[in-house]
């Protein structure tokens, strides 16, 4: 599965653990991480979540792994990578980040849901989207204006140019930046920081500070993932995956 999940003092930890692919996603491990997400939505003694890799965060999709499970032919709502995105924008308890290491496709959008994220020295991500065919997910195109400002998300998600992380914090793609060897514990302690507070109060500040794009948001993501399946059948990215997987 590469997707560990644990449960303690209030916190859901996901945990990608596929270091040796540094952390591509699959679809075994989006599943995972939609199912433990949407179980600790409903249980009340969950009162965070928090996302961790190992060396790195998230290389993003596998494309192999993509390919060989029948994405190019299954609807896209039946992907588990949609469901995870569907159940993220929707979870109502804070969100926390520890990033390490790359943060790619995924690996980035997925943070702009996040409540609070700590990332490492080594910390690189990018948006390589449109050079694999394919077009921005996970409500990007609407959230990351709003964080980065409208210039430097297009030529982000257009270009999809790697930053590092004290640019990522300049930017405010990220909260804190800190020595690679204190991302873990920082981001347990941010999770446990949150879980602390009152439980109520806190989901509903989340809900406050997200009400008005939150309709908006909805809407971008199934816009998305429309245009994210017409895209991935089209000649070009198929051409893009093939490239890529002949990079080895």
């Amino acid at each position: 599965m590469s997707c560990v999940i644990s449960k303690a003092d209030g916190v859901l930890t996901i945990r990608f653990d596929r270091q040796e692919k540094k952390n591509a996603m699959t679809a075994a491990m989006y599943a995972a991480a939609a199912n433990a997400l949407a179980e600790a939505a409903s249980d009340a003694t969950i009162r965070a979540a928090l996302f961790l890799g190992r060396e790195d965060f998230s290389a993003g999709n596998d494309i192999a792994d993509f390919l060989a499970a029948g994405a190019l032919n299954t609807p896209i709502a039946e992907l588990p990578v949609v469901r995870f995105l569907r159940v993220l924008a929707a979870f109502e308890k804070p969100v926390i980040a520890g990033v390490r290491g790359v943060a790619i496709g995924i690996g980035t959008t997925l943070l702009l849901h996040c409540d609070g994220v700590i990332a490492g020295d080594s910390a690189r991500f990018a948006l390589p989207f449109v050079s694999l065919g394919l077009v921005p997910e996970a409500g990007s195109s609407l959230l990351l204006p709003l964080v980065v400002g409208r210039a430097r998300a297009s030529w982000l998600l257009l270009s999809g140019e790697r930053i590092a992380a004290e640019e990522a914090l300049a930017m405010g793609l990220i909260s804190r930046l800190a020595p690679d060897e204190e991302v873990e514990a920082g981001a347990q302690a941010m999770a446990a920081a949150l879980a602390a507070l009152p439980p109520n109060a806190l989901r509903t500040a989340k809900r406050m500070l997200r009400r008005h794009d939150a309709e908006a948001l909805a809407e971008t993501m199934e816009a998305e993932f429309t245009a994210f399946a017409e895209a991935m059948r089209s000649e070009e990215a198929r051409a893009a995956f093939m490239r890529f997987l002949a990079k080895g």
